[in-house]
C-alpha cells in the first residue's frame, strides 16, 4: 500500500503567503498541501486555495481538510471539482465534512434544523451522480434538479472522501465514501474506526481501497505548550494530549509507526504552533519523505 505525506495549513497561513509555500512544496517533492475550511481566520478558502495552487504546479496534490458539504448546493460544488480535475488530472483530492469544527462558523452552512446528516447523504448522492453520469435527473428531500449536465467531467471519477469519528459517520463513509480522513483519534481508535468502516462498505454491497484511510496529525518543534494542552484537553478530556499531538519529531514517527500498524497510509501533518513554514516544510522532507514507499 502506497504510504504518503502531505503538509496541512492552518489558520494563521494567510494569502500573502500561499505563493513561496506552494513554490517550496513543488521544488521540494511533497506529495500534497491541505487547506482547511477555516472561515473566521486568516486561511484561504480551500477551494480558491486548490486552484491557485494547481496553477503554480505540475506535480503538487491539493486536497480540503475538510470542507463542509451540507449547507452548500452539491451540483455547484461538482462544478467545482471537475473544473479542477479537468485543469490538473489526478491532483485533486477532495474530503468532506458534517459541519465546521468551530462552533461560530456552523451557522453559515444553513440546513433544516435536526437535518444536518440527512442533507448530507442526499448531498454525497447528488454529488457523485452529477460528476459520474450525463443528464442527472434527481429529486430527493432536500435538491431536485431536472436535467444536470457537467461538462466536461472526470475521465477517472473523482475519490470523495469523508471526515467524521462518530458511529454515523463511519457507517455513512462505508456506504458513501471512497476514504477517510479523520482527526484527533489515537491509533488504536482509528483502528476501530477503519474496521467499522469497512464493516458498513461490506453491508453495502461495497468495498474502500485499503489503501483509503488516513489522518490529520500535528507536531510541536518542542515540548506541547500549555495552551495547546488546554486546548487538546477541552476537545478530548478524556485523552493524553501526548497521544493526539506529538511533541517533537521523533515522538511523531512513533505516533506515525502506531498508525501504520492501525492500517492507515495517508497522513496529513501540520505544525500544532505557529512556526517558520519555510523550516518546517524543510524538516518535513527530510523526515517524512523518506518514509513514503
Amino acid at each position: 500500500m502506497k504510504i504518503r505525506f502531505g503538509i496541512g495549513l492552518g489558520a494563521d497561513t494567510g494569502p500573502e503567503q500561499l505563493a513561496s509555500i506552494v513554490d517550496h512544496l513543488e521544488a521540494t517533492g511533497v506529495d500534497s498541501l491541505w487547506f482547511s475550511e477555516l472561515v473566521y481566520s486568516k486561511a484561504v478558502d480551500p477551494f480558491v486555495g486548490m486552484a491557485y495552487a494547481l496553477a503554480r504546479t505540475t506535480n503538487l496534490k491539493v486536497g480540503t481538510s475538510v470542507a463542509v458539504l451540507p449547507g452548500r448546493h452539491p451540483v455547484l460544488v461538482a462544478k467545482q471539482l471537475a473544473s479542477l480535475a479537468g485543469l490538473a488530472p489526478k491532483r485533486v483530492l477532495p474530503v468532506f465534512g458534517l459541519r465546521s469544527a468551530i462552533p461560530a462558523e456552523r451557522e453559515i452552512f444553513v440546513v433544516p434544523d435536526g437535518q444536518r446528516a440527512a442533507v448530507f447523504d442526499e448531498s454525497l448522492r447528488l454529488l457523485r451522480s452529477v460528476l459520474e453520469q450525463q443528464d442527472v435527473a434527481f429529486a430527493g428531500d432536500y435538491f431536485a434538479v431536472s436535467s444536470a449536465d457537467l461538462e466536461p467531467r472526470p475521465l477517472k471519477p473523482l475519490d470523495i472522501w469523508l471526515g467524521g469519528s462518530a458511529p454515523a459517520a463511519f457507517r455513512r463513509i462505508g456506504q458513501l465514501g471512497d476514504g477517510w480522513l479523520g482527526s484527533f483519534l489515537t491509533a488504536e481508535e482509528a483502528r476501530e474506526g477503519r474496521q467499522r468502516i469497512q464493516r458498513a462498505a461490506a453491508e453495502a454491497g461495497r468495498e474502500i481501497e485499503p489503501d483509503h484511510f488516513g489522518i490529520n496529525l500535528a507536531v510541536c518543534d518542542g515540548e506541547l505548550s500549555d495552551g495547546l494542552v488546554a486546548a487538546v484537553k477541552h476537545r478530548r478530556p478524556d485523552v493524553n494530549p501526548a497521544d493526539l499531538i506529538a511533541g517533537d519529531w521523533p515522538h511523531l514517527h512513533r505516533q506515525l509507526d502506531a498508525y501504520l500498524a492501525a492500517g492507515l497510509t495517508k497522513f496529513v501533518i501540520r505544525p500544532a504552533q505557529q512556526t517558520k513554514l519555510d523550516e518546517f516544510i524543510d524538516r518535513f522532507v527530510a523526515e517524512l519523505v523518506p518514509r513514503q514507499n
